[in-house]
């Protein structure tokens, strides 16, 4: 299902650029990670199945709701199907659910990039529910992968974004589970082994 050359986390996500609607301006636009690395962000891609179908508007409404909170944190939002820019017209304006969508919503239609990110699925054309999170300098630091019919929680994604913004600052700790901003982190070395318990303490 998956290409075997795709890109995983840690190796650097090679320049793309698609075709888009973007929903604030109402127009149609083009989409550089290049660029958007070059502007300093952090870029992150949440590629869904299919306009028109039943999980995805959820999802999208969702990652709406925080889309604010993602903005504040350097990152640049790229909604991503293997449907054309005109669908993402036609959907936006005909789905109630997706109001709320102010980020940019890309085309695929080859699957090229859905490929490059390990997420298409060859016998439907379509992408699987692939969340990924680029640095400023292209790495890849985040991947997550659902099946067709298990929505995501975009909760978790800002937590994710603010742990890794966090660690980019701070590159000698390391973030425990369920870490969130004002939380103790973690400063691995000698000292910390077996007693990590204490250090959260």
């Amino acid at each position: 299902m998956n290409d075997v050359s795709s890109v995983r986390v840690g190796q650097v996500v090679p320049a793309f650029e698609l075709e888009t609607y973007d929903p604030v301006r109402g127009d149609f636009g083009t989409f550089s990670l290049a660029a958007t690395q070059a502007s300093g962000r952090w870029t992150i891609l949440v590629f869904y199945p299919a306009d028109f179908t039943f999980v995805c508007p959820t999802e999208l409404a969702d990652l709406a709701a925080k889309h604010e909170g993602l903005k504040a944190l350097g990152a640049e939002v790229v909604g991503i199907s293997t449907d054309t820019k005109f669908s993402h017209l036609a959907w936006l304006q005909a789905e109630k659910l997706l109001a709320g969508v102010k980020y940019t919503m890309a085309a695929d239609p080859t699957g090229r990039v859905s490929r490059l990110m390990g997420v298409y699925d060859e016998n439907t054309g379509l992408a699987l529910r692939g969340t990924f999170l680029i640095n400023p300098a292209g790495l890849l630091v985040a991947s997550e992968v659902n099946f067709y019919n298990v929505g995501r929680n975009a909760d978790e994604l800002l937590r994710k974004t603010e742990a890794s913004v966090y660690l980019a600052a701070h590159p000698s700790e390391a973030c425990p589970a369920k870490w969130t901003p004002g939380g103790k982190t973690l400063k691995p070395g000698k000292d910390m082994v077996g007693k990590v318990y204490e250090a959260l303490q």
